[in-house]
């Protein structure tokens, strides 16, 4: 009788422990996470550089400037966007850098003959950072 009561008790201990350990290790992706990268997407451009941008000036010398752009419409061929996004990752979080979401960082640099006609963000500015970290 004693031996099936302590019997009774270890399977339903051993079954608790392993329900435990299941859900733990299921929902461990959230409460394990040990590393996740840095995720910079685009061009980050800062306000020196986007100030530097003069109509008149041709591509190459606007490659030279920002680099190649984030995105080549190709409907929108004498458009060049220059968007910027950051999800910091673990050591991102650590050095204390802010995630940058969609549309804060971003200029669009116009073509006419292909040369600079208009540069869009120029007024907004602010967002963009001072210096490169």
């Amino acid at each position: 009788m004693i031996n099936s009561r302590v019997y009774k008790k270890s399977c339903s201990l051993i079954a608790t422990l392993a329900l435990i350990s299941m859900i733990s290790l299921t929902s461990g992706c959230s409460w394990l996470r040990v590393y996740t990268i840095d995720i910079p997407q685009g061009t980050p451009i800062t306000q020196e550089q986007a100030k530097k941008i003069k109509i008149g000036m041709n591509k190459s010398q606007v490659v030279y400037l920002l680099g190649m752009p984030a995105f080549r419409d190709t409907l929108e061929p004498n458009r060049w966007d220059y968007n910027y996004t950051y999800k910091a990752g673990t050591f991102g979080k650590r050095d204390g850098k802010s995630d940058v979401l969609a549309g804060q960082q971003y200029l669009y640099v116009y073509f006419s003959n292909d040369k600079v006609s208009k540069v869009s963000r120029i007024e907004g500015m602010n967002s963009l950072p001072v210096h490169k970290k």
